[in-house]
């Protein structure tokens, strides 16, 4: 329980991270088109290898294809409902943006961050050690999520003040998202975990199409592509324990 309250808190502080950047220190574009891409690498490869790849029963495999395709449609349909509400570019950096609404990207970035942390506490029920591929991939993607959002509410007339205290509650929600996955899912079937690392891989591929590659693109030119392989890359080896 300790080791997910720990690892929950890390991947959860670069939300902090990521509001106090978009609060006091301005970043050239290029270069979070370029963290975008490499962060966008990592998470395939912490789908693809963590979580859809270490099953060890063969009716696993059936449990991970189901929660697979299941976590796909419902990361889309409330993608949808986000989008809407003004929140479509939670993942994006972008100061000025047309239907811009910092509330609507706070609340699609906390519908991201709690499922991401209790995956964290799941994968130490599959492992019994931290994936240093997930909480990388998570670590990676809050932060753009978080430096959106806290420049659409400054713009949205909220002080600094009060935007990092909402942080600061998104970041004790999630960490003890990951410690609820831990406690939770220990107690449950083999079978179930599986279920729900296969809605955490769907959901993860589905973000990464709709929102973090054409980010990555669109700011970092073709050069992405090599980031984004290298990316990929280190989740392999990460995964594969050669480190």
């Amino acid at each position: 329980m300790t080791g997910a309250l720990l690892w929950g808190a890390v991947a959860g502080g670069a939300l902090i991270l990521g509001a106090l950047v978009g609060l006091y220190i301005p970043i050239p574009r290029k270069l979070t088109g370029f963290i975008m891409a490499f962060g966008t690498g990592v998470l395939i490869g912490a789908a693809s290898f963590e979580l859809m790849g270490k099953v060890e029963v063969e009716t696993g495999y059936s449990y991970v294809i189901f929660g697979f395709l299941i976590g796909a449609a419902l990361f889309i349909l409330l993608e949808m409902v986000i989008i809407k509400k003004g929140g479509k570019e939670r993942k994006r950096s972008k100061e000025k943006s047309e239907g811009h609404s910092g509330m609507a990207i706070f609340i699609g970035s906390i519908m991201d961050s709690i499922p991401e942390s209790v995956i964290i506490g799941v994968c130490l029920i599959k492992s019994n050690t931290v994936s240093w591929v997930i909480v990388l991939a998570i670590f990676i993607s809050n932060i753009p999520e978080a430096l959106s959002s806290s420049v659409g509410l400054r713009k949205d007339g909220y002080s600094r003040k009060k935007i990092l205290f909402l942080w600061t509650i998104v970041f004790i929600l999630t960490t003890l998202s990951s410690v609820f996955g831990f406690v939770v899912f220990k107690e449950l079937n083999e079978l179930y975990i599986y279920l729900v690392s296969g809605l955490a891989a769907g959901g993860i591929i589905a973000m990464v199409a709709s929102t973090m590659m054409p980010e990555a693109f669109e700011e970092g030119g073709p050069i992405v592509g090599l980031l984004s392989a290298l990316g990929l890359l280190c989740s392999y080896v990460l995964s594969s324990g050669i480190l």
